[in-house]
């Protein structure tokens, strides 16, 4: 038998699950797209029969556990998902309980990004550093911090949320509601919301053009950006600058001996690396400069192998 954990990650759009080898490994997977507006019952109903699946594609795992990332605000110690505001009805969910219960399995719950930073940590792009922070850049902007070779929770496990650090006086509103947020600025959704309004003043039709008759995205952005569109190109430009000014505030807050950029904009990280870097060097102290800034090694698997070495190798 190989030792093993499952894995949920818990998202808005989709539902995905995994076994997991102690090594890593990801040895059975599956995912269905969430049912959202269902409510908790019918969302962990689809949870169920998803671990259900994977565990019948690896019946050589011996499972030790489930570990859940989702989307916080979360205790992780109560096990309570406190308010996913991507989820209808998910208000002081008590998750691990709910689900130790169906399933008579040890259950641990993470914050989401945490869970995708201890993957790349123990697995990934952070493997052989004490302290590091992990940056997921897709619709919003999320990340995880290991500090001292600890996870940093904070008061009821909120710490870590990094794209709710003000960067600017504009008044941007965020989608949690406050003003200024790096988030409202850096990610995919504001690199769409700025795309979109050069596709409607006529200033980006190669990027109007691949978007068709769909909403603009960041994908139509990177599509024309590897084009050479020069609209695109400009565009992509103001996102690295903006994430530049993210990543200097994390580094004098955290000192970390890497950062690491995932999601789907973090994707992009090789056209937006030297105005990232130049935005580093303009705006941090010396003694920060030479942290390297590198790409996610484990794509979208990171969420589920760190939720499952939360079983395998416990929480540090």
């Amino acid at each position: 038998m190989t030792r093993a954990a499952l894995a949920i990650d818990l998202g808005g759009t989709e539902l995905r699950a995994a076994v997991v080898e102690a090594n890593g490994h990801v040895a059975a997977f599956a995912a269905t797209p969430t049912d959202a507006q269902g409510g908790p019952d019918a969302v962990i109903a689809q949870m169920v029969a998803l671990l259900d699946r994977v565990r019948s594609e690896a019946p050589a795992a011996e499972i030790v556990g489930l570990g859940v990332g989702a989307p916080g605000p979360l205790d992780p110690d109560a096990g309570i998902v406190v308010d996913a505001p991507t989820l209808l009805g998910w208000r002081n969910v008590p998750l691990t309980s709910i689900l130790s219960e169906r399933l008579g399995l040890a259950v641990q719950l993470e914050n989401d990004a945490n869970a995708a930073a201890l993957g790349e940590w123990r697995f990934g792009a952070g493997q052989g550093t004490r302290s590091m922070v992990f940056i997921t850049v897709s619709t919003g902007v999320g990340g995880g911090v290991i500090v001292d070779g600890h996870l940093l929770h904070g008061r009821r496990g909120l710490a870590g949320e990094i794209g709710h650090m003000a960067v600017s006086e504009q008044p941007v509103r965020c989608s949690c509601g406050g003003l200024g947020c790096w988030e409202a600025f850096a990610s995919g959704t504001a690199l769409a919301r700025e795309a979109s309004k050069l596709v409607e003043s006529g200033g980006a039709p190669e990027i109007g053009r691949l978007a068709g008759s769909e909403p603009v995205t960041g994908r139509h952005v990177a599509e024309a950006a590897r084009q050479g569109d020069g609209p695109a190109l400009k565009l992509l430009d103001d996102e690295a600058r903006w994430l530049g000014v993210g990543l200097t505030n994390l580094l004098h807050l955290y000192s970390p001996e890497r950062l690491i950029l995932g999601g789907g904009v973090g994707s992009l990280l090789p056209m937006m690396q030297a105005r990232i870097e130049g935005t580093i060097r303009e705006r941090a102290m010396s003694a920060f400069r030479d942290v390297p800034v590198v790409a996610a090694a484990l794509g979208r698997n990171a969420g589920l192998v760190g939720a499952a070495s939360l079983m395998l190798q416990g929480s540090p």
